[in-house]
């Protein structure tokens, strides 16, 4: 996977100009050389070839499905308001205000769908998306994984004050052996793991090595599953002090969960809210080698389907009159977490943010809180103003500072205009 540095190099690249039916990627039978996209390519995922690789995932590597069970799915009634396009909001960096429209192309959006009392208000595709297509959801997969850990702990079934250690004995040498289920839930685990994407020997990229299910060099010699890299991670600083955004937490719930319940993540994602919620499609997860789910961010699936976790979630964990996930859970993660935990992270452009159950909380006068993944995935959710934003995006950078500054002022002017 390329560094942000390297991503950053290409934006100068429209998202019209980088569109991927334009650049022709993979069309043909076979396509020209030219055109060919492999997983085993070093560029697979760089800008702009990450453009049609977020579509394809399914086609590029090994995949275990969600389910979306046998039941019909439940669509969402249709209440088009064709004046979003024309609400206006002045970026975080300052300049000339933008319209909601012009926000699409400026982020790299691939599609948003945006809910308001439950109705489609807004929905728009472009690159590699249309309305029967799947996309890579990144790390709002993480925020499905906590809230399986949240509902969970909300059962009964999953105690948030047990050593992570008496529950997976395999990590009980590992960073996490003494940390709690409740600090790998709110990322506060002190872990000597780095996962800046621009430093080309961050920890986060012999963890991608580890789970990468291609066959590994000869002279490999490091971790070949996921279960076999977090067994590594070593220990750095305290638990419960700070949050640290670090992908590794979230598979260590996974595999938490598994073993609690007997079930991998994809199974019990299926299960308990996927084959119940009236989704129209089935997801799918990317695996390691011996097909290990990645909880960290496999997670692919049809972009309305996202947005019925949002509503889920704007629900209070009951969606078509079904009580998916125990209020309570739901409460839990949009109470928000350790402000003062959040702030040692240094997010200059989330001041009074904080993280709980895998989930995002803004802070904001709205009660808004999300799910975020690189290169500008997202839902969002507003209780004041009954609406969801469900977004997959292909933005040259990883980073989510990057769209911020265009994507929550745009949340917030849609939420205002709903309000109305």
């Amino acid at each position: 996977m390329p560094t942000i540095a390297q991503a950053q190099e290409n934006a100068a690249i429209s998202a019209d100009q980088s569109d991927p039916r334009k650049l022709e990627w993979m069309l043909g039978s076979p396509p020209p050389a030219h055109k060919i996209i492999r997983s085993t390519d070093s560029d697979y995922f760089s800008f702009p070839k990450l453009r049609w690789t977020v579509c394809h995932f399914r086609q590029l590597t090994p995949t275990v499905g969600v389910s979306r069970g046998l039941g019909a799915p439940v669509p969402f009634e249709r209440k088009i308001d064709p004046s979003i396009d024309a609400i206006t909001f002045t970026p975080l960096s300052g300049g000339k205000d933008m319209s909601f429209a012009e926000s699409f192309s400026a982020n790299y959006a691939d599609g948003i769908v945006v809910l308001h009392e439950g109705k489609i208000v807004y929905e728009r595709y472009a690159g590699c998306l249309d309305d029967a297509g799947q996309h890579g959801a990144m790390s709002v997969t993480k925020s499905l994984i906590g809230l399986m850990g949240e509902m969970l702990v909300a059962e009964g079934t999953l105690d948030e004050t047990a050593r992570v250690g008496a529950l997976v004995p395999e990590l009980a040498g590992s960073a996490f052996g003494d940390a709690t289920v409740r600090q790998v839930l709110d990322m506060t685990t002190g872990l000597a793991y780095s996962e800046d994407y621009g430093d080309p020997n961050a920890d986060v990229w012999r963890y991608s090595a580890a789970g990468n299910p291609l066959p590994k060099p000869a002279d490999y010699t490091g971790p070949r599953t996921y279960f076999e890299y977090l067994q590594t991670v070593q220990k750095e600083g305290e638990h419960g002090i700070a949050f640290g955004y670090k992908t590794v937490n979230t598979d260590t719930l996974g595999w938490i969960i598994a073993r609690t319940t007997g079930k991998s993540v994809a199974d019990l994602l299926s299960e308990r809210i996927w084959s119940q919620m009236g989704a129209e499609q089935d997801a799918y997860f990317t695996v390691d080698s011996i097909g290990t789910p990645y909880a960290g961010g496999g997670l692919n699936a049809g972009l309305r389907d996202m947005a019925r976790i949002g509503q889920l979630m704007l629900g209070g964990g009951a969606i078509n009159g079904k009580q998916l996930v125990p209020t309570g859970a739901i409460d839990h993660i949009r109470a928000g977490g350790d402000k003062a935990a959040f702030a040692k992270a240094g997010y200059a452009l989330l001041k009074g943010w904080s993280y709980r159950g895998m989930w995002w909380n803004t802070g904001n006068a709205n009660g808004a809180f999300m799910a975020r993944g690189v290169h500008g995935q997202a839902i969002y959710v507003d209780p004041a103003a009954r609406m969801v934003i469900a977004r997959f995006s292909s933005n040259p950078s990883a980073s989510n500072t990057v769209n911020d500054p265009i994507s929550l002022p745009a949340y917030e002017a849609v939420a205002r205009h709903l309000m109305r």
